[in-house]
């Protein structure tokens, strides 16, 4: 199978099965998907977040996502539970449409190493 038919088709179940377990069926789009992980990865997952602290939850998600990429590397978690990341190297400058690739691969990589799909 080829790779981008392989990732589209595991993004695919990533999509459905989040949604449904978080969402009602509701599809969940890229970016709510990317909070989910953001606060999966602060693991402080009974408690209300607000407008900046859910920004910061989409920044430690992204970071988390990209340390196999090589990019960033947990620097440190403070007194109050939350990671903090270094950036390793800069990112490259992507369109659009590949940031979202690199963001889809990034997530079905993680949610394949956390077992969640197969």
């Amino acid at each position: 199978m080829a790779r981008d038919e392989q990732l589209k088709e595991r993004w695919a179940l990533v999509v459905e099965k989040l949604s449904n377990q978080f969402a009602d069926g509701d599809t969940l789009d890229l970016d709510a998907i990317i909070y989910l992980i953001g606060v999966q990865e602060l693991g402080q997952l009974d408690r209300e977040f607000k407008k900046d602290q859910k920004l910061d939850l989409m920044h430690i998600a992204i970071c988390k996502l990209l340390v196999p990429y090589g990019y960033y590397d947990l620097d440190f978690v403070d007194e109050e539970g939350w990671p903090h990341y270094k950036i390793l190297a800069d990112l490259p400058h992507l369109k659009a449409g590949e940031q979202s690739v690199l963001m889809k691969e990034a997530i079905v990589n993680y949610f394949l190493e956390t077992e969640y799909i197969n």
